[in-house]
């Protein structure tokens, strides 16, 4: 089979600046020398029990990509799977969660497409605006920047714990908040600031995102395990091993082009490796800048945590 690089060859696009040929988290298309569109599509089934939140989360995971592309939205298309015997109480619940998230992000919901299947499934697809000369990248990371995270990890590992029934509330309610977060204050800073490298951190991991941001860029990451931020309850369910499949996953694909400091245990590799849902930006930020774009985060209310650094070389090396 031929790639799908054969059917749209870049070179007839030339107003397509992100497509397929890029690991990047939206696609953009150029309109004219100011604006350029943002165009992203994602749903998943649910991670947590209550419909609403469900919705929430699923509506701000899917408004990140146009965050993490350094857009923002203001549009989208709701995509449902909903089973036919499904209550229309929870199918409501679902959809009035995605709806008051888009309606926080200052985004409208214009329409969409709902299907039956045997497991509910909720996304969107989401529409954006982004300055051409300002559109955030995988590919914008250079060697001396400074690598900043907008939430912490352990997202994964506690909702599987939740699915194995082995959670406490406490625990769920604060991954809730995390994910239910839009990563819009986050895409305001990055683009104040006029960053050019970043993506979020969802299903493939800190550390895989990490590697196509290194990759994209020509460029080496250093994370500094002890100052990468987690959720109360990640260390407790590490421990008992409630690890998501694509936890296991991201470290069969990536961990062979990890190197990790001796004292790290493998417990705590697995968190860098956690899948996660709707989690923050990853945003790579010139040194000379690191101090100013901390402090203005702390004004504005948006969590933000230095974690490493960009290096000349390949690969992710996680010291401790």
């Amino acid at each position: 089979m031929r790639p799908l690089e054969y059917l749209f060859n870049p070179a007839e696009y030339p107003n397509l600046l992100v497509g397929i040929g890029a690991p990047d988290d939206a696609a953009v298309w150029k309109l004219d020398d100011d604006r350029a569109l943002v165009v992203t599509a994602d749903f998943f089934t649910p991670v947590v029990d209550t419909p609403y939140e469900y919705g929430a989360i699923a509506a701000a995971n899917s408004l990140s990509d146009v965050y993490a592309m350094g857009g923002v939205p203001f549009m989208a298309l709701n995509i449902a799977a909903l089973p036919p015997d499904l209550p229309v109480e929870v199918s409501r619940e679902i959809l009035r969660g995605g709806a008051e998230k888009c309606r926080e992000a200052g985004v409208v919901i214009a329409g969409g497409h709902t299907v039956q299947d045997k497991e509910p499934k909720y996304g969107l697809v989401a529409l954006g605006l982004v300055d051409p000369r300002k559109v955030l990248s995988k590919s914008g990371a250079k060697p001396g920047d400074q690598l900043i995270l907008t939430k912490p990890l352990g997202f994964g590992v506690t909702t599987t714990a939740l699915k194995q029934e082995k959670a406490d509330p406490a625990d769920v309610e604060e991954v809730i908040q995390w994910m239910s977060r839009l990563n819009r204050d986050a895409g305001r800073l990055a683009g104040e600031f006029n960053l050019h490298g970043g993506t979020d951190v969802t299903g493939f991991s800190l550390l895989g995102h990490g590697l196509e941001m290194a990759d994209a860029s020509g460029a080496k990451l250093l994370i500094y395990f002890d100052q990468v931020p987690f959720v109360s309850s990640a260390r407790k369910y590490g421990k008992m091993w409630t690890f998501p499949g694509g936890t296991v996953d991201n470290r069969a694909y990536y961990g062979p082009r990890v190197r990790f400091d001796k004292a790290i245990t493998e417990m705590e590799q697995m968190l860098l490796f956690d899948a996660q849902t709707s989690g923050g930006l990853l945003l790579a930020v010139p040194q000379e800048r690191t101090d100013a774009v901390l402090t203005r985060a702390k004004d504005i209310h948006q969590p933000a945590w230095a974690i490493g650094e960009v290096t000349s070389g390949e690969g992710l090396e996680v010291l401790k």
